[in-house]
């Protein structure tokens, strides 16, 4: 082959590729992907930072290491330390870093989980003895619907099962951060299931609050009678540590197999359900696992033994 009709060929397949996007630079520029790290299920925060030179090269592991000094285990494949915090077992309780992607657990690791951008990225170091297993959590508010999960974008449904205003309330707190909010509830749909916990029970994914924590991945249960429900806080452990009143709002968040992530804004009560519809903001969800409130005063969960 002639040198000159090679280096014309070189250049064309370099011209494509680039195109393309296939891997020989960093890629295009993503939005900002927010990064935050915290211990004790987001109790203490030790990094907060928006990314704003992420690409579509990008991982959330490159992501993380570019902004801490961390260990990996398997290959490389998962974290095993930030910034010298290793996973521990102590006393038979298990300590492990685990991550979030727009408050939804990730089924795969993360060097493999790439990103699309504007993503808030959760770690967290905690206790996973109880529950390993903890399908979505609330503290990213607005995500996952303002960017969806995975990767991909939802349809985002209001499910009003005896809510009353606390529906409409509900709505408005969504469409505030630029959601627009689907007619009836469409296959593949985030929903928010809004209403007293006899009511929001009835459905498949709130069910799983019944079966405890390991199942649900949620820390708060309701006791008491079908007719009269208590919502009661968990601890680390998966056991009863705080009985509310009546008046006792959640918002929690859970997934049932594959199928989308399911909020609850529920309570006993209806005007509990106004009271957990007033707390969907990122300033009182922000880096919570579930949220309860009673006459005004927020409650993190699972209920802190310290």
């Amino acid at each position: 082959m002639h040198p000159r009709r090679g280096l014309a060929i070189a250049s064309a397949l370099l011209a494509l590729l680039a195109v393309a996007g296939c891997g020989l630079g960093p890629g295009a520029s993503l939005e900002p992907v927010k990064l935050t790290v915290t211990h004790n299920y987001g109790r203490q925060v030790v990094l907060e930072r928006e990314i704003d030179d992420a690409t579509e090269s990008d991982t959330v592991m490159r992501v993380l290491e570019g902004a801490a000094q961390i260990g990996t285990k398997e290959g490389g494949r998962f974290v095993k330390s930030i910034d010298g915090v290793d996973g521990t077992e102590r006393g038979g309780r298990y300590m492990d870093w685990l991550f979030y992607v727009n408050g939804v657990e990730s089924n795969v690791g993360a060097a493999a989980f790439a990103l699309k951008g504007g993503e808030a990225i959760w770690w967290d170091y905690r206790d996973w003895t109880s529950a390993l297993h903890i399908p979505a959590v609330v503290g990213s508010w607005p995500q996952p619907f303002t960017s969806g999960y995975e990767g991909s974008r939802h349809p985002i449904a209001v499910v009003c099962r005896g809510g009353g205003s606390a529906c409409d309330a509900v709505r408005t707190r969504l469409e505030a951060v630029g959601v627009k909010v689907v007619a009836g509830s469409p296959s593949g749909a985030i929903r928010v299931l809004v209403g007293p916990w006899a009511r929001l029970r009835e459905d498949p994914a709130a069910a799983q609050l019944d079966g405890g924590v390991g199942e649900s991945g949620v820390f708060a249960e309701f006791g008491g009678s079908a007719t009269r429900p208590q919502l009661q806080g968990l601890d680390e452990a998966g056991a009863v540590a705080r009985r509310f009143g009546p008046g006792a709002g959640l918002v929690a968040a859970t997934r049932r197999y594959e199928a989308p992530p399911t909020w609850l804004v529920t309570g006993a009560t209806p005007a509990a359900v106004r009271a957990a519809a007033g707390l969907l903001s990122a300033a009182a969800l922000r880096d919570h696992y579930a949220v309860a409130i009673e006459d005004g005063k927020e409650t993190p969960l699972p209920v802190s033994g310290r």
